[in-house]
């Protein structure tokens, strides 16, 4: 058994068992069993499991697939959050959105340092399914290529709360109906012309020149038709 002594803020018992037990990515002891280890009732672990499975902790499978801990991810818990204030009020994703653009603004040079060849090759290929895409009669929207863009830009960063935030914006941003058809034509090429001045600056090394087509493509959005 590998158990982590970890300082933390006050997380419940189930939590805290989670984190300092590696083994559990292999399968969690019954509640019961927890009960008496942890000296906490059945019925609290219950709620705590309840709570843990909503943030992503954990996964349940009936019969003999038990409880498992999962990897670490940071999505579930924003997912949770933002679903909540977006039923709230929609403006929250205004101010959502706002963060999620400091977040890609701040770690672009990062990010596009740690991409692979390959990486950069489906960079390209998504901007021409996307351009395919626009040229069709009538016209398909290219949400799918949008998001898998910006995603992909980022995701070799290897931080859970950069993905976190960049994950649950692109879920938030479909809840509020962005993905759809609205704004016209002219302004989806418009996004699109600078998402290609984008992946050719990635492609060339020209950091700078791809951080202000960023910087610039992302004002669209507050301007949308």
């Amino acid at each position: 058994m590998i158990i982590r002594e970890r300082v933390s803020p006050d997380i419940s018992e189930f939590m805290r068992y989670l984190a300092a037990h590696e083994e559990a990515e292999q399968g969690l002891p019954t509640l019961n069993e927890l009960s008496q280890e942890l000296g906490v009732s059945v019925a609290s672990l219950r709620e705590q499991l309840e709570v843990a499975r909503a943030l992503g902790l954990v996964e349940v499978k009936p019969g003999r697939g038990g409880t498992r801990r999962r990897a670490f991810s940071f999505t579930p818990a924003i997912r949770q959050s933002l679903g909540y204030a977006l039923a709230l009020n929609d403006d929250h994703f205004r101010k959502y959105s706002e963060l999620r653009n400091h977040v890609e603004f701040a770690y672009w040079y990062e990010a596009v340092k740690t991409l692979t060849q390959h990486d950069k090759d489906e960079l390209q290929a998504i901007i021409t399914r996307a351009w395919d895409k626009l040229g069709r009669t009538p016209i398909q929207v290219p949400h799918e290529e949008h998001r898998n863009l910006h995603l992909l830009i980022y995701s070799r960063l290897e931080n859970p709360f950069v993905t976190g935030i960049l994950e649950a914006y692109w879920e938030a941003y479909e809840a509020v109906g962005l993905n759809v058809f609205a704004g016209g034509y002219e302004y989806l090429q418009e996004v699109w012309r600078y998402h290609q001045e984008m992946v050719e600056a990635i492609c060339k090394g020209n950091d700078k020149a791809g951080y202000e087509a960023l910087v610039a493509h992302t004002d669209l959005l507050y301007h949308r038709p």
